[in-house]
């Protein structure tokens, strides 16, 4: 019998994908967080990235590890049972796969937008934030999911990336999403999803809030001004 264990950090994003996938699947996994600032010797031997999400795959004695969230989201689909979480065409497939990197490039501007504490960078990011959302607004369908009913692995990439401004919005209106109504329903639907509710643990809004304050966030002084 396989047993899989998903290594996580309580933050990552990358690593919410992959819970989300598994809990779309209906798999049973274990969960073993650890601390990115003091990373344990046994989990440096196993990531070659020294990163999350890991996804440990135990079964007949065997045990493989597997690393980058998008290998361990495509692994899961298609080993789990449950419905596909990527499209069977390949030339849709190869769109989603491109939309779910778009979404690694939001990650990538939200870093900065959450750590800087120079409010004109906080504005240059802003600003490019709502320039990606806007093109997400021209790809979606009537939703209301990325493409649709069927829950995707896009859909998985994004959920996380609207967590980020569940908090956010308690702190100040960035207005990122005015005008997008299409993203709005989108974002509604996925926190409304039980993978999705269930891939960040109870606290992450304290813990985010702490990463804001530990990184003197122009965020925070911004909503204090």
């Amino acid at each position: 019998m396989q047993k899989l264990t998903l290594i996580s950090h309580h933050l990552c994003p990358y690593v919410q994908r992959a819970a989300i996938a598994l809990g779309e699947k209906g798999a049973a996994f274990e969960r073993v967080f650890i601390d990115l600032d003091d990373k344990p010797d046994w989990f440096l031997k196993i990531s070659p990235l020294g990163k999350v999400p890991l996804l440990l795959i135990e079964e007949d004695g065997r045990q493989v590890a597997l690393f980058e969230s998008a290998a361990i989201c495509e692994y899961i689909d298609e080993t789990q049972p449950g419905p596909r979480l990527h499209p069977q065409d390949a030339l849709t497939r190869a769109r989603h796969r491109g939309w779910m990197e778009f979404g690694s490039s939001i990650l990538a501007d939200l870093w900065m937008y959450e750590t800087t504490s120079d409010r004109r960078v906080l504005e240059t990011k802003r600003t490019v934030l709502a320039s990606k959302f806007l093109i997400i607004e021209t790809e979606l369908s009537g939703g209301p999911l990325f493409v649709g009913k069927n829950f995707s692995l896009v859909d998985a990439v994004f959920a996380p990336i609207f967590r980020y401004f569940d908090v956010f919005d308690t702190i100040s209106d960035s207005h990122i999403f005015d005008g997008l109504e299409k993203v709005k329903r989108w974002r509604s639907t996925l926190g409304q999803r039980p993978s999705v509710r269930q891939a960040a643990a109870t606290d992450y809004h304290e813990r985010l809030i702490a990463f804001l304050e530990k990184h003197q966030s122009a965020l925070l002084e911004q909503a204090a001004a």
